[in-house]
Formats: C-alpha cells, structure tokens, sequence
C-alpha cells in the first residue's frame, strides 16, 4: 500500500497517523492546534504547505 505509521498514541497504541512513502500525503488523527503547545505540531503545517508549493510548482 506504501503506507507508514508516522504518530502512534502513547496511551492505547492505536494508530494516529501515517504517510505515504512515494505520494505527496499524510494525515492525523488529533487536533495538531491543540495541547500541549501550540507550536509543537508547527511541522506538520509546514510540511502541508510544502507539499501543496510542490504541487503546484
């Protein structure tokens, strides 16, 4: 499927989180705004972003 298991919940070990490994995509199961901080999921933004200027060239 070239899918990986990118965040994992500590609490339950159930899956929050993967990507592909050769296509653009990703995603998460959380709300990446929230606690602990607010600049803790900044990465993830910024990954989205990255990948949609790639796109679009």
């Amino acid at each position: 499927s070239g899918l990986e298991v990118s965040h994992i919940n500590l609490n339950d070990q159930t899956v929050e989180g993967f990507r592909h490994k050769d296509l653009p995509l990703f995603t998460i199961q959380y709300h990446s705004e929230a606690s602990p901080g607010p600049r803790d999921n900044e990465y993830l933004f910024d990954q989205f972003i990255d990948m949609v200027e790639d796109f679009h060239g």
